[in-house]
């Protein structure tokens, strides 16, 4: 199979393929090609143990680091019929005053990840120097928990956090949802949720590399799996879990699946951002082009030569530092309030 290295080569179904960026290409080279042993149903209960035993929880005393962030836990109320939720607050210490939230989720394809260990990477890149707030939701994962048990499970820390602003020190006016991969997913439907149900305004939703759409019929799903560090066969794994026998199914609502929504409108503000050279690229772009249909406002980047998850896989790489000074630049704007007067450029 060809690596897309340096240029636009075939892949195994002889679809051409854009190149990885460079510095990426060696880091791919190093790890080894394309993804790693895809998620079945039936491996999936090893490769669930496997992550969480990877992937350990950073402590509270880790995340507090030396006294910079003042850090809790909290066991907040879950939806109707359901357990509790587990969030993990954390803010840059000494500041005064309420906070903007950051309340973020997750990625790991709705099956695996946690609330703790994406905290050290957010607290560093955007609590210290945006002096925000973040909450992290540690929601129910599939397929012990199907759709909507997720979903419900961010709702109801967002509910909590809101409603427990000033103990918290927030905002709750200026609330951006957040999260990666799954994780984008999950924000994109909570944005959609809040506005057909009610509960806070969200100031804007950031969506880095979200998954969307359960359907995995895109050119770039096709065209990426095999040389995507996901593939296909993750993938319908991933969203058969959440979905069981309603994946693909016509009448899915966009609560699910949020790419399946028609009416964009009426939803805050969206960063949305993909890789060329990732499966998740065309579902990424669709939906930012349904909020510009639907009136709204976006802004889109597809990194050149990325493929999913590129900034955790070279975090030093010259791209990862444009992804996150671009992404930092956009909340700083959605954060900052608007100017006054009548003053001219």
């Amino acid at each position: 199979m060809s690596t897309g290295h340096g240029g636009g080569h075939g892949h195994g179904d002889g679809a051409a393929v854009p190149p990885f960026d460079p510095e990426l290409d060696l880091v791919l080279a190093a790890l080894g090609r394309g993804p790693r042993e895809p998620i079945t149903p039936e491996n999936l209960a090893r490769r669930q143990a496997r992550d969480a035993a990877a992937r350990p929880r950073p402590t509270l005393g880790e995340l507090r680091a030396d006294g910079r962030f003042e850090v809790a836990e909290h066991r907040v109320p879950g939806p109707p019929g359901g357990p509790d939720v587990t969030l993990v607050s954390a803010r840059p210490a000494g500041l005064a005053g309420p906070l903007p939230l950051l309340y973020y989720l997750h990625g790991g394809a709705m099956i695996m990840g946690n609330a703790w260990s994406v905290l050290p990477r957010i607290l560093r890149e955007w609590a210290l120097p945006l002096r925000v707030a973040v909450v992290s939701a540690e929601y129910r994962l599939a397929p012990r928990t199907r759709h909507p048990g997720p979903l419900e499970d961010c709702r109801a820390g967002l509910l909590w956090a809101a409603a427990h602003a000033a103990d918290l020190g927030i905002d709750a006016d200026r609330i951006v949802l957040g999260g990666k991969s799954a994780g984008g997913g999950l924000a994109a439907a909570l944005a959609l949720l809040l506005r057909d149900r009610g509960g806070p305004v969200p100031l804007g939703q950031l969506l880095l590399s979200p998954m969307l759409d359960d359907r995995g019929a895109t050119f770039s799903s096709r065209q990426m799996s095999g040389v995507d560090r996901w593939d296909l066969t993750s993938h319908a794994t991933a969203w058969q879990a959440l979905l069981g026998e309603r994946r693909g199914t016509p009448d899915l609502p966009p609560y699910a699946a949020p790419a399946r929504a028609t009416d964009l409108s009426g939803l805050p503000p969206a960063y949305i951002e993909a890789g060329s050279a990732e499966m998740f690229r065309d579902e990424a772009v669709a939906y930012a082009n349904v909020i510009w249909r639907s009136g709204g406002r976006a802004e889109l980047h597809v990194w050149p030569g990325a493929c999913h998850g590129f900034d955790s896989l070279a975090p030093q790489s010259a791209l990862t530092q444009a992804a996150r000074t671009t992404r930092t630049t956009w909340l700083h704007r959605l954060l900052s309030p608007p100017p006054t007067g009548n003053g001219h450029l």
